[in-house]
Parts: C-alpha cells; structure tokens; sequence
C-alpha cells in the first residue's frame, strides 16, 4: 500500500511540474496524453514566473525540476525539430550539456573520496567552474601532475537515488500496464523499463564508461574518421572520469563549422558512416550520439563524447538488420517482411504480402528524399498503427539502436537538412552486403558455424566419458516402460532380445546427438 501511495504521488509531481511549467502542450501532441493534459490543467495553474517564456523554455524548465530522467528524455527531443519545431528544439538543447552545475566543494570531495588523497595529489590545477553539466555529471577541465592536459568527469551527488525512485516508478507503472492492458503486452514495458535501469546502472559507474571508451578507441584505431579521447585509469574511479583533453566545434553550431573550414555534407556523410562502422563492423555502438556529445576538428574528423550508455549487437541481429536495410535499398519488400517474420518480429501467422504492403507504405514516401521533406512525426504515427495491426513485439535489445538512430539523423538534420545521412552512406551499406550477406558471407556463415560446432566436441567426449563411465558402475539407467519392455512384458521375447542388444547403443546415440545439438 505504501509503495502505491509512493508510485501515485510521483505521478501526480510530474503531472504538477508539467501544469505548473505551463507544458503539458507535449502530452497534447498524442491522443491518449490529450486526457492527461486536460485534467493537470484543471488541478494545477501555471506560475507567474513562467508567463512570458517560449514553450520550450517552459519545457525545457519542467523537465529539469523533474530530474534526471526527464532530463535524458528532454535531450532525446532536442535533436527532433520535426516533432516539436525548431524553436522548441532550440531551447531544449539547453538540457544537453547547459543544466545548473553542482558546487565545486562537492566535486572535489566526490573526487578526494574516490581515491583517498587530496585533490591536489592527483592534479596541479583544476578549475572551479565546470566547463559543461548535464544531467548524470559535470565536466572540468584540469592539468595532472604529469602535466598532462585533462577532462575530468565528476557525478552528480545523489544521482543514483534520483534514478533509483523514477526507474521503480517506472517499473510499477509497466506492470500495471501488463496486468490491467493486455493490448500493451506485446510492448513489454517490463523488460523495456529493465533495459532502461541497467543502461542507467552501467552509466552510473564512470569506470564502465573508460572501458567503453578504450574499446572503441581500439575499434576505431587507425580510422582517420573518429577519435575517441585517451582514458588515463590512475586518475578514474566509480565517481571519476579522467580524459584526455580533446577541442573541436559542436557539431550543432553550423557557423563554427563552417568557420573550420569543413562542407557539413561531408560531415553527415562521415556521421552515418562512423554510426554504420559502430553497427554492422564492430557491433558495439554509442547510444547517446546527441550534438552535444559530438565535436568536429577542422580535419574533419568526428570526435566523441560521453561513453556512458553503449549498445551491442551481435552477428545475427546484425545480418537481420542487414537483410532488412538491403531489401528496403533495393524495394524488395515482400523479403523486408520476410525477413521480420523469419526472426520473430512479426508474428508467423501474419500474412506476409500483408505485410509487404505495409512496409511499403512506410519506405516509398521517403526513400530518396531529403531529411528537411520527411516527416517523422507522420512516419512515427504510421509505424505505431502498422505495429498494432501486426502485433509486432517490441525488441528490448533494439531500443538503444533505435534510440541511437534517430539521434543520428538529428544530426544530420542540424547540419545538411537538404540531404538524406542514410542515402549519403549507401556505398558503404551496399559493400557490407555484398561482403556479408552474397557467397562470400555465406561460405564465412558455414565456417563460423563449423568452428562453433568443432568447439563442443571436448565437451562432447568429457560427457561420453562420464556417460561410459556410469554405464561401466552401475549399468545405464532406463525408463520403467523400457525396461518391462526389455524384459518382454506383453512383446515377443525375441523381438525384445533383440532391443536389449542395441537399447544401449540407441541411447547412446542419441545421447550423443543431443550434446552435440543442444
């Protein structure tokens, strides 16, 4: 009861921040928040204080009263200008890297408590007033006693029981969803609020986030296209971050890159090059690629920020991936439904021309067309209709590349919205299928699968040997019926004379192929 109360009255604070914010206008852009919206409105007045500002100052000010999570939503928004409108987008990019900083005073004692030495110890200057502050953590720069120009990354203080209470009222909120709409089942907000709470607990430890940011430092090593800042470990802990010092021009302020010198077309061009490398080459991506975690040097190469929530995908799903993006290149439809069918995604009782249709009506409007001439918002209403008439399940593990996506062609959008990011990297699309999914990818796919096999074979032969060895102590054990059939219970004996003689060796084998097939 008391745990319902809790989830209840959160509720209602975040219906209050909204009313009293002045906008609850986000919940009105869907039907089912239109209700919602009404009867906030009715209970809580907007404050004096906000009359006056533009609405995404107004949002933008509600979801940072709200805390963390709404904050890492309001950064989600900021790059969707189709969904909100320029201005809208504008004054939420605020939330990027802009938010309130946390005093200098708890920083250095976060920082002294990590590692058991003063501040001093670790770096010869450090400033005071952080740099950038975001919703997990701020940023200051430094010099450490090497030397060594320094980015340091510091958390927030109580970061993790600001996370801990939305994350369990997000999770009662899923399972009444479950229990009480069984329309929603098929959404599985349960593992989709459990994959949120884990991407959220690995960014909390800044220790996971060095070791995401060396892998793909080694994943892109020697690619002239991104650069990842060096990680020094002496100087890192769960709270602590310590970087190399890296400078370039956000990526969202097209007049400092055109004062590099750089052609933004390009730089999309890299963008979904190095996101498509993420994908489909290394299978580990960053899932926060939002302008403010993404600067540019007058080389022209993309430099990243902000390791904190990656995604991983492995070979399968990558080749799934692959067949879909490939038959939505090449208006092959029918295997674009084929292929969501073939792994799950689309229930098998479906009809697949039916199907085909639909995933037709989603790509014909836009393929080939520039970013600045799609419509998200309609392209979003169209997905969400076709998944409920198709009882398409939502895939937990897909939500952070997804998520990833769009952020990707917010980018895109920011700097060459004349230009389609997806078309601009088909080249490189089209060789990894070539490489991947024609002969030569299929004879790897047979090897891969050959070697995976060729691996069980000890643990095959240490089960055989323990099995042989059950067989020599205490004879192989049988299934009742079998042995009254060995006995000859009801049968002829010689038939069943004949069974004893080749039961075990049946058994045997078939114990065998189950090993090597499980």
């Amino acid at each position: 009861m008391f745990s319902t109360f809790r989830h209840l009255s959160r509720l209602a604070g975040i219906a209050r921040s909204f009313a009293r914010h002045d906008a609850l206008f986000l919940f009105e852009l869907h039907p089912a928040g239109a209700g919602f919206a009404r009867v906030a409105s009715l209970a809580w007045r907007p404050r004096a204080a906000v009359k006056g500002l533009r609405p995404g100052q107004r949002l933008a000010l509600a979801l940072t009263a709200l805390g963390p999570t709404f904050i890492k939503f309001g950064q989600a928004l900021s790059i969707r200008a189709d969904l909100l409108g320029e201005q809208v987008a504008a004054d939420l990019s605020s939330l990027q890297d802009r938010l309130p900083p946390f005093p200098f005073a708890a920083a250095k004692a976060s920082i002294e408590a990590d590692f058991g030495v003063p501040l001093s110890a670790l770096y010869t200057s450090f400033e005071e007033i952080p740099v950038a502050a975001a919703s997990i953590a701020q940023v200051h720069f430094a010099v450490d006693s090497e030397g060594r120009e320094v980015a340091v990354k510091v958390l927030r203080p109580g970061i993790h029981l600001a996370f801990a209470r939305d994350i369990d009222a997000l999770a009662w909120v899923a399972s009444l969803a479950e229990r009480h709409a069984p329309q929603l089942t098929r959404l599985k907000p349960i593992e989709v609020v459990a994959t949120f709470a884990e991407s959220v607990r690995i960014e909390m430890d800044l220790r996971f986030e060095a070791a995401s940011a060396q892998e793909m430092a080694e994943n892109f090593a020697g690619d002239p296209t991104f650069k990842i800042p060096a990680v020094d470990w002496q100087r890192t802990a769960e709270h602590t971050l310590t970087l190399e010092r890296v400078s370039g021009a956000r990526v969202d302020t097209p007049a400092a890159v055109a004062a590099l010198g750089v052609d933004p077309v390009a730089l999309v061009k890299t963008a979904g090059e190095v996101f498509f490398k993420m994908v489909f080459r290394h299978g580990f991506f960053h899932a926060d690629m939002h302008p403010g975690n993404l600067f540019v040097t007058p080389e022209g190469t993309l430099i990243g920020m902000d390791f904190g929530i990656m995604g991983r995908v492995d070979a399968a799903t990558q080749k799934t991936l692959g067949e879909m993006l490939l038959g939505f290149l090449t208006r092959d439809y029918r295997r674009v439904a084929e292929v969501h069918i073939a792994a799950g995604y689309v229930p098998a009782h479906k009809n697949v021309d039916a199907f085909a249709q639909a995933c037709r009506t989603i790509a014909e409007p836009i393929l080939g067309k520039p970013i600045a001439d799609i419509s998200i918002a309609r392209l979003l209403g169209q997905l969400f209709a076709i998944t409920e008439t198709f009882e398409m399940q939502t895939q937990p593990q897909l939500l952070l590349l997804q998520k990833s996506m769009l952020l990707a062609e917010g980018v895109g959008r920011t700097l060459a919205p004349n230009v389609n990011m997806w078309e601009l990297a088909r080249p490189l699309i089209e060789d990894w299928m070539r490489e991947r999914l024609g002969p030569a990818g299929k004879v790897q796919d047979a090897i891969s699968t050959t070697i995976a096999t060729l691996e069980k074979i000890p643990h095959i032969i240490e089960r055989v040997d323990g099995l042989t060895a059950d067989m020599a102590k205490g004879g192989l054990k049988l299934h009742p019926d079998t042995a009254r059939a060995i006995r000859g219970e009801g049968t002829s004996q010689r038939r069943m004379a004949r069974f004893a003689l080749w039961a075990p060796w049946v058994v045997a084998a078939a114990l065998l192929a189950a090993l090597m097939f499980r």
